[in-house]
């Protein structure tokens, strides 16, 4: 189990016993479906702990994640937002809130398709807010913020007109695979970060 998802259960525990009153027990309920993997259950129980405390930092990651499990990205964006907003150190709420934006930026609605740059943008910047809270050790937010590189790179790559926005998407690749070697800097055994340094050195070949 990685580091974040360890701090997850450890505060889902928690939450069964704080704030117990003021939720009305929909916060112990929400963690209870949340640990069977039952996690529309669990989004049921934490909206309505929401309504009942909406500044609970504890309803707030747990419903924040529960939307990240369902698929339901932008819901769980705005809900970790608002965890932010009132714990704005929690790097696990950024990075959970940029996987939330790559994810959108990787399978957009149509209605979401003119925005896909910025949804790339703010999730690199997610993954570099997590990065400078909890440290370059953490090798799965290196891989994350490296894939987010990787992925805006490929889709401004299908555009690239003018050289300079040639050298902006090899400048984009570059970041990704400086994350990768990052991470092969801590475990240097990983072939499938290995096998990433060469896909994206093949994708910046292929533009020349």
């Amino acid at each position: 189990m990685n580091n974040i998802k360890k701090a997850l259960v450890i505060l889902f525990v928690l939450s069964a016993y704080s704030g117990y009153a003021q939720s009305g027990g929909y916060d112990k309920l929400g963690m209870q479906a949340m640990m069977k993997g039952d996690y529309k259950g669990a989004v049921a129980q934490l909206e309505k702990a929401d309504a009942k405390t909406p500044s609970s930092p504890s309803v707030l990651k747990m419903l924040g994640y529960s939307y990240f499990q369902c698929g339901d990205f932008e819901n769980s964006i705005e809900t970790y937002s608002r965890l932010i907003t009132i714990k704005p150190a929690d790097y696990s709420a950024y990075y959970y809130r940029g996987k939330a934006r790559q994810n959108v930026a990787n399978d957009p609605k149509e209605s979401l398709n003119q925005m896909r740059e910025n949804f790339y943008q703010s999730a690199i910047k997610d993954f570099t807010k997590a990065i400078e809270i909890n440290g370059e050790e953490d090798t799965q937010l290196l891989q994350n913020r490296g894939l987010a590189y990787k992925d805006y790179a490929i889709y401004k790559s299908y555009k690239i007109k003018k050289k300079v926005e040639k050298e902006a998407c090899v400048a984009l690749f570059n970041n990704s695979i400086a994350d990768f070697q990052k991470v092969l800097t801590v475990q240097p055994l990983r072939k499938d970060i290995i096998s990433l340094i060469d896909y994206v050195k093949a994708q910046i070949s292929s533009l020349k």
